[in-house]
C-alpha cells in the first residue's frame, strides 16, 4: 500500500480536523503495514487506581487505525468507525504511555480493516488488542 501521509502530515490533520484531541496522541512512525501511535496519558485517562482506563485504551486503538488509514488514502475526515471488538487482556503499567500498533489487513473502496495491539510503556506483552472496521466515504464527500 502506497503511503499517502507521513507522520508529520498526519499530526497536522489531526491537530486541524480534532482539535478537542490535540496533545492526547502522538504518532511515532508510520509503518510499512500501518503506524505507532502514543497515548500521551494524564489524570484524565487514569481509572481510580491509576492505570489506564478502558474508554481510553478504545480512544488510542480508534485514533490508530484511524491513521493507519489515512496514511493510506489521504486526508478523509469522514472515514467512521463502524465496528469495534475489543479485548483487555492486561492491566497497563500505573501511569505508563500506551503504545498502538495499528496494522491494516484491507484496505478497499467502501470498508477497511485494522488491528490494533496496544502496550503499556514497559511492558512486553500486549495489554489490549482491538479489531476495528471503519468505513470510507465515497470520493468528493468530505
Amino acid at each position: 500500500m502506497t503511503i499517502r501521509m507521513d507522520d508529520a502530515a498526519l499530526a497536522a490533520f489531526l491537530e486541524t480536523a480534532f482539535p478537542q484531541v490535540h496533545g492526547d496522541f502522538r504518532i511515532d512512525a508510520v509503518t510499512e503495514d500501518g503506524v505507532r501511535v502514543r497515548l500521551l496519558t494524564a489524570e484524565r485517562h487514569l481509572r481510580p487506581g491509576g492505570t489506564v482506563s478502558g474508554p481510553s485504551m478504545f480512544a488510542l486503538a480508534d485514533v490508530g487505525i484511524y491513521l493507519a488509514i489515512l496514511s493510506r488514502i489521504g486526508p478523509e475526515a469522514l472515514a467512521v468507525t463502524t465496528n469495534c471488538t475489543i479485548d483487555f487482556m492486561r492491566k497497563p503499567s500505573a501511569g505508563a504511555q500506551m503504545i498502538c500498533e495499528a496494522r491494516l489487513l484491507k484496505l478497499g473502496r467502501v470498508l477497511a480493516v485494522g488491528d490494533a495491539m496496544l502496550f503499556s510503556e514497559g511492558m512486553e506483552e500486549p495489554v489490549a488488542r482491538a479489531g476495528l472496521t471503519y468505513s470510507i466515504p465515497p470520493k468528493g464527500i468530505s
